[in-house]
């Protein structure tokens, strides 16, 4: 029988009060305060910290505090990646993050879900999808990436958008829920 985290990572129901991923999440919890308390000349120890709770990151990773997470090792980061402050990513799931990206204020980025039906939902049980994004994205504030979406390389998300389905590279996605307005060349 696999366990509640196995259950998580695959996607399916699950029951967060699982005493291991209580424990996981507690660990995520004292990590990014312990990162969200340093100050503005301790970039290397932000740097330490960031590389101890995400599961992968690249060369040149910055981010700005606040920032929250659930378990930290469900997100890896490419080279050269940014997030200014007040970012949130619920990675019940893996978010994956290519090159170069640039996340402004307040993006927050979601794999956690729950069950439509009501009755269902009132009991509990927790599920995810994954999120990708590629190389050279550019996230503008206080957007939302929903679960399970996938967006290109070379893609902008404009300000305020909350993108609820894939994303095609080399384009600029606004609104709510976000739609291509432009195609970039």
């Amino acid at each position: 029988m696999p366990s509640e985290k196995e259950k998580m990572l695959a996607g399916e129901l699950y029951d967060a009060s699982d005493p291991e991923l209580v424990a996981e999440r507690k660990r995520a919890r004292r990590l990014t305060r312990l990162f969200n308390d340093t100050d503005e000349t301790e970039i290397d120890r932000r740097e330490e910290l960031v590389r101890e709770l995400f599961g992968e990151t690249g060369e040149n990773v910055e981010i700005e505090p606040t920032f929250r997470c659930d378990y930290g090792y469900n997100v890896s980061v490419g080279e050269n990646f940014f997030a200014n402050f007040d970012c949130v990513f619920l990675d019940v799931c893996p978010i994956t993050i290519g090159d170069n990206a640039q996340l402004a204020p307040s993006v927050h980025i979601y794999t956690a879900t729950h069950p439509l039906d009501a009755a269902e939902r009132i009991k509990g049980p927790e599920s995810g999808e994954p999120v990708t994004i590629g190389d050279n994205a550019w996230l503008g504030g206080q957007s939302v990436i929903n679960p399970g979406v996938t967006i290109g390389d070379d893609v902008v998300v404009a300000s305020g958008s909350v993108v609820t389905k894939d994303v095609p590279d080399s384009v600029v996605v606004g609104g709510n829920p976000a739609r291509v307005i432009e195609e970039l060349d």
